[in-house]
């Protein structure tokens, strides 16, 4: 049995591996802001923690519980995540900033937190969620892109940082998953394109989002949930993980073709009107 730390727990991919994880015997805490939305949990032993991962005294409140009650921590699963989708000239400072803050500065900060318990020991494993979006950028998800890119930086840092240490630190780097975070980054990008040049390619973008999201045709949160899995369990971890619908392609795209194609590939997919009015 593993004692597990999980953020970003409420919903999606957080909710069906802390269930998961749980099942399989680790003692799960469960991590998030609604703490409400997680007592489903509890049927399945998880152990719901009240967490904001921008707020520096929760994450010290969250993690201190856990060492108090277990004496270590044996993993670390950074999820939590916030998207503003739109052109980098149009997104607000406040929301280019709070995705900094979630996904890069709070990641941070909660692996600054569990280090020393798990140097002590000996031994741990720090599992970092990024996304495909760490490689490739997305049209219209710049500000996100940033986020997670350094995302993957971090996790390579800390992976070379942290070996002598006999921690492991891994990336998981899903593709397109069906959650809620697509429709909402769906409404960000009508919202911040609305009124501006980007206006029309923006709408369109949104438009295919939501009809992307709401088809039974993107990857299940339950792909990721078994990369998690495996690298919660595995004796010898990979260093990274690409569960999920389009991860390895885009990649090998990127890769093959000249950067001028693959830029108006880019374009082109944000000009193309799937959804008919």
């Amino acid at each position: 049995m593993k004692i597990i730390l999980i953020t970003g727990a409420s919903s999606g991919i957080g909710f069906s591996t802390a269930k998961t994880l749980a099942k399989q015997g680790h003692r799960v805490y469960a991590a998030a802001r609604r703490v409400e939305l997680m007592e489903p949990l509890k049927e399945d032993g998880a152990i719901p923690v009240r967490m904001d991962v921008t707020d520096s005294q929760s994450i010290k409140d969250g993690v201190g519980l856990i060492l108090e009650k277990e004496g270590r921590i044996d993993v670390l699963i950074n999820n939590a995540g916030y998207g503003y989708f739109g052109p980098v000239e149009t997104v607000p400072d406040s929301d280019a900033r709070r995705q900094l803050e979630v996904n890069l500065f709070g990641l941070a900060a909660l692996c600054r937190l569990v280090l020393p318990a798990m140097r002590e020991q000996g031994s741990g494993r720090i599992i970092n969620v990024a996304s495909v979006a760490g490689s490739v950028v997305m049209y219209y998800g710049g500000w996100y892109n940033v986020t997670k890119f350094a995302v993957e930086a971090l996790t390579d840092a800390l992976r070379v940082e942290m070996k002598p240490f006999g921690v492991d630190v891994i990336a998981v780097s899903p593709g397109a998953i069906g959650t809620a975070w697509g429709n909402i980054a769906a409404d960000h990008l009508a919202e911040s394109t609305a009124g501006t040049p980007y206006e029309k390619t923006g709408g369109i973008m949104a438009d295919n989002m939501h009809w992307l999201y709401g088809k039974n045709i993107l990857s299940k949160p339950e792909t990721v949930t078994r990369a998690i899995s495996k690298a919660v369990n595995s004796h010898r971890p990979r260093a990274r993980y690409r569960p999920g619908l389009g991860a390895r392609a885009l990649i090998f795209f990127k890769r093959i073709l000249p950067t001028p194609w693959f830029d108006a590939m880019l374009r082109q997919m944000g000009k193309i009107q799937v959804v008919k009015k």
